[in-house]
């Protein structure tokens, strides 16, 4: 029987999304669908079977990676507000004991701003909030402490952002 281990496809995906978030816009979307999936799932259900929490995460992942294909622009700001909004989240985590109690607030904001972001700039917010996302996925499929955490994931966060800044760097035109 084939077991579902998610900590490697957080790995894996996380990998993708880290250094081609830009190039395959339609696996970060999705990426963040099935996370969004996932803990949506988790939340409305008591105890769910993890075929239910899977199909809910694929149904999302492949919702939103159809948004971004069909409807670009749309995707670009739904992504940037999930992706700014779970960035928000988890640095109010680590630097706020209490923010349990506007944690609905935060993501909104963070929402906000990251939608705004990821317009604004795309191919550089692409770059920045997928190196984000893909760091995460990859440090969650992990078990270590908090430090390691934190110097794990800015190691990763700098490397994704950097080759994915190289890439693009490389297909633009040079200015004339």
């Amino acid at each position: 029987m084939i077991q579902w281990n998610g900590a490697l496809f957080s790995i894996v995906t996380g990998a993708l999304i880290l250094f081609f978030g830009r190039k395959l816009f339609w696996l970060f979307v999705a990426a963040v669908g099935f996370a969004i999936g996932f803990q949506t799932a988790t939340y409305l259900f008591r105890e769910p079977s993890p075929w239910i929490v899977l199909l809910i995460s694929l149904g999302v992942g492949i919702l939103g990676a159809l948004l971004a294909i069909l409807f670009q622009k749309v995707a670009i700001a739904l992504a940037g507000f999930v992706a700014g909004g779970r960035l928000a989240v988890a640095l109010a985590a680590m630097f706020f004991a209490r923010h349990g109690e506007y944690l609905g607030v935060i993501f909104l904001i963070g929402g906000i701003l990251g939608a705004i972001f990821l317009l604004a700039l795309f191919n550089w917010a692409i770059i920045l909030l997928s190196a984000v996302e893909g760091g995460r996925l990859i440090v969650s499929g992990f078990v270590l402490a908090q430090p390691g955490c934190t110097i794990v994931f800015a190691a990763l966060l700098l490397t994704g952002t950097v080759v994915q800044a190289s890439m693009l760097r490389r297909s633009q035109p040079p200015l004339h």
